[in-house]
């Protein structure tokens, strides 16, 4: 399939997880790749297996959270591609922690990477996307978006913000033709509950979390990565302001 031939996707968080499998879902589509993270081994890692498909890559390392990193990104893509049509926020960050003992800096790390640096980027690409064709924004949310978990807080809060930013940014865009929409995963195999250490047993509970989930089992990288990729497709063309839940029946079962 070629649905993005030679068009431009920017990806956050893209050496791991739901970026990374949706990277390398716009390369295998034709799409040439602008992939963000702090990571360069793993940045080339990505790279290499986009460009089995022939696309090409730019890669933008840096911290998504410091503006002037992302206006130093915005330049190279424009002299790499001239505009781009697709940007995917996929990049965050989970901490656990209640009302009593979420401190000021993990409510300041989470809600940073998970809200302000989405709108950084978000505002400052926006002149390359008014520049590509078709263009689309999808941020990758959480079924925390809509539902409260114990001891989240600021994961929790953090992801209703990126609904509520969905919604807001689908109208400022809607002149220009851009839509914008967030997938809402439940939990899926990835590292973003074990590189801060959120989980002390990841095995065990990926387990539990199988049965947490009405369809009997946790999500896969792949499963977001697809529904990430028709929204920003012809087929999704009047779809804005959405928030998708993939996530096994999660948001539907009982708290448990």
């Amino acid at each position: 399939m070629t649905r993005f031939k030679d068009q431009v996707a920017i990806v956050t968080g893209a050496t791991s997880g739901i970026g990374r499998a949706t990277a390398q879902a716009f390369a295998a589509e034709g799409a040439h790749l602008a992939i963000c993270g702090r990571r360069a081994a793993r940045l080339e890692e990505v790279a290499a297996e986009a460009r089995k498909y022939g696309v090409r890559v730019v890669k933008l390392e840096g911290d998504v959270r410091d503006t002037p990193t992302i206006r130093k990104w915005v330049v190279e893509v424009e002299e790499m591609f001239g505009h781009a049509d697709y940007l995917v926020n996929a990049a965050g960050v989970l901490g656990p922690g209640s009302v009593f003992d979420t401190t000021d800096e993990e409510w300041d790390r989470q809600m940073d990477t998970n809200v302000r640096s989405l709108v950084s980027l978000t505002r400052e690409m926006a002149p390359l996307l008014k520049n590509g064709t078709d263009a689309a924004i999808v941020s990758v949310s959480s079924v925390t978006g809509y539902r409260p978990y114990a001891n989240l807080l600021a994961y929790c809060v953090s992801k209703a913000a990126v609904d509520m930013f969905t919604k807001c940014a689908a109208l400022d865009f809607a002149p220009f033709g851009i839509r914008v929409n967030a997938v809402n995963p439940g939990v899926v195999r990835s590292e973003l509950h074990t590189v801060t250490n959120a989980v002390a047993d990841y095995a065990a509970f990926l387990e539990r979390s199988k049965t947490t989930h009405p369809m009997g089992r946790i999500g896969e990288p792949d499963e977001i990565a697809a529904a990430i990729l028709f929204l920003c497709s012809k087929e999704s063309s009047w779809i804005t302001g959405a928030t998708l839940p993939i996530d096994g029946g999660r948001g539907l079962a009982s708290a448990r």
